[in-house]
């Protein structure tokens, strides 16, 4: 498909809110900055109204010479612990209201007292006032994405992006390189100063991790494809509406790791989900514990940041609850972690996974058990 200036600017002439195009990478240095610098410039000599509101060149010097050349809004100053610091200018990009403004690092965490907590926010204001946004974004912040990322390459990353923001997409365009030409890159200094290399090379860029970041942002770029096609081509075909259930309890790392798996199950089948928790007796608000009432509050928080809708029911146990949720609820796939069934319980817990498997078959209602 051609991503051309002229295709973007197709787009933000048909609607009053701002179109939105992001370019994912599977790592940093692949050229999305450079990329959407040159874009700009394309827009600009059409005659478009198009300025940089953030980018960053990362001491590269094919895109400061690129950015250097294209007009930018002025940046936001900012003292902070001691510091003076540069964020971007939202309430300035909103007054001046250019027609095209390029947003870099949408990942970004903005600076505290900032209108918003997160750059991806702030592109979401921007475009609610009706300017078109390019920005770009790195495979690893991909909230869903996050645990995939860390069991490659052993690191958590912290700034993330919900799906959702990538759900409102007008375009997605993956920039690509193969391993050995983007390590190359690394090695001439082309990404990062000289006495960052060593450790780039023994993190992100070793050639196994790049090929598995690689394959996941070209995964990533074809579903966002897809989904566009179902929506917008494929309206007259009669699809079979799915609708998952992710059941989690109190336990943080176990729950986030089930949301994060739906989530991306939902995104690929083009459905909504849900995510349930069953508060039991053991768990009443008397009973459980701060730790827990916190990793919960995290948990509905990522839930809803990946478009998930929240269901609380008390019940005198977890079956009891999902069977209650399925009957009450347009479920038609229920999700749940692998359980975790002690010897001195065997028979009990037996009886209660037979009992959800029985009332599930009944209502034709799928299960999926997750690793």
């Amino acid at each position: 498909m051609e991503h051309s200036a002229q295709h973007f600017l197709d787009l933000i002439r048909r609607s009053r809110r701002g179109k939105f195009k992001i370019y994912i990478g599977m790592i940093a240095g692949v050229g999305k900055s450079f990329r959407m610098l040159q874009e700009l410039q394309e827009l600009i000599d059409s005659g478009v109204d198009a300025r940089i509101g953030y980018v960053e060149t990362h001491g590269r010097v094919g895109t400061a010479k690129m950015a250097a050349g294209v007009p930018e809004i002025p940046r936001r100053k900012i003292f902070y612990r001691g510091k003076e610091l540069e964020e971007m200018d939202l309430d300035l990009i909103l007054r001046e209201h250019p027609e095209v403004v390029l947003v870099d690092e949408l990942a970004h965490t903005n600076v505290d007292g900032s209108r918003n907590e997160k750059r991806w926010q702030d592109v979401l204001d921007i475009l609610d006032a009706g300017i078109n946004v390019i920005s770009a974004i790195n495979i690893q912040h991909i909230e869903s994405l996050n645990q995939e990322i860390e069991s490659i390459t052993g690191i958590e990353v912290s700034e993330r992006v919900p799906d959702s923001v990538l759900a409102v997409a007008d375009e997605v365009v993956n920039i690509d390189l193969t391993a050995d030409e983007l390590i190359t890159r690394l090695k001439q200094g082309k990404i990062y100063s000289t006495d960052k290399v060593a450790i780039a090379l023994s993190n992100f860029f070793k050639p196994e991790h790049i090929l598995q970041l690689r394959e996941l942002a070209l995964k990533e770029v074809a579903l966002r494809v897809e989904k566009k096609v179902e929506l917008e081509v494929n309206q007259n075909v009669r699809l079979r509406h799915e609708h998952f259930l992710a059941c989690i309890s109190s336990a943080e790392k176990s729950s986030k790791r089930i949301i994060r798996k739906v989530a991306r199950l939902a995104t690929r089948n083009n459905a909504p989900f849900s995510v349930l928790y069953v508060r039991t007796p053991a768990e009443q608000n008397d009973n459980i514990s701060l730790a827990a009432q916190r990793h919960l509050i995290n948990n509905f928080k990522l839930a809803t940041e990946l478009g998930a809708t929240i269901i609380q029911h008390d019940a005198k146990t977890v079956v009891e609850g999902i069977v209650h949720i399925c009957h009450s609820a347009p479920v038609s796939i229920v999700c749940i972690g692998r359980p975790k069934i002690k010897w001195r319980n065997i028979l009990l817990a037996s009886f209660r996974y037979r009992h959800l498997c029985t009332s599930l078959a009944k209502s034709n209602i799928d299960l999926i058990i997750l690793s």
